[in-house]
């Protein structure tokens, strides 16, 4: 008996990509927009060293999870090594996860 076509090539074909990046893009997407909100809620608050610290962070961060939304998007456009835009889209997004919940927590000792 013949095993299903999609098994043969998961089997003998190259690493196929996981299918995050279907859910990495739209939410990156999404974190970008909340950045931005945060952004500028911060700028509602009166001017202070620690405000320019999360201004700056929640910019940077923006632009980290553009870039993991523009490697998601690139790994489901290319036919040969989307697995590797995937899985460094994915890594990039884990950094931003990370990077914004360092300005959530920068953000909570600035806020008086």
């Amino acid at each position: 008996m013949k095993a299903a076509p999609h098994a043969e090539a998961c089997v003998d074909g190259p690493r196929r990509h996981s299918g995050l990046s279907a859910h990495i893009l739209p939410t990156s997407a999404t974190m970008i927009g909340v950045c931005l909100t945060a952004l500028y809620i911060s700028l509602l608050s009166p001017f202070s060293a620690g405000r320019v610290v999360v201004d700056k962070l929640l910019a940077v961060d923006a632009l980290v999870f553009l870039v993991s939304a523009v490697l998601s998007f690139a790994s489901m456009r290319v036919h040969d090594g989307g697995s590797r835009f995937e899985a460094l889209g994915e890594n990039v997004f884990i950094g931003a996860l990370g990077l914004l919940a360092l300005g959530a927590l920068v953000l909570a000792f600035v806020v008086n």
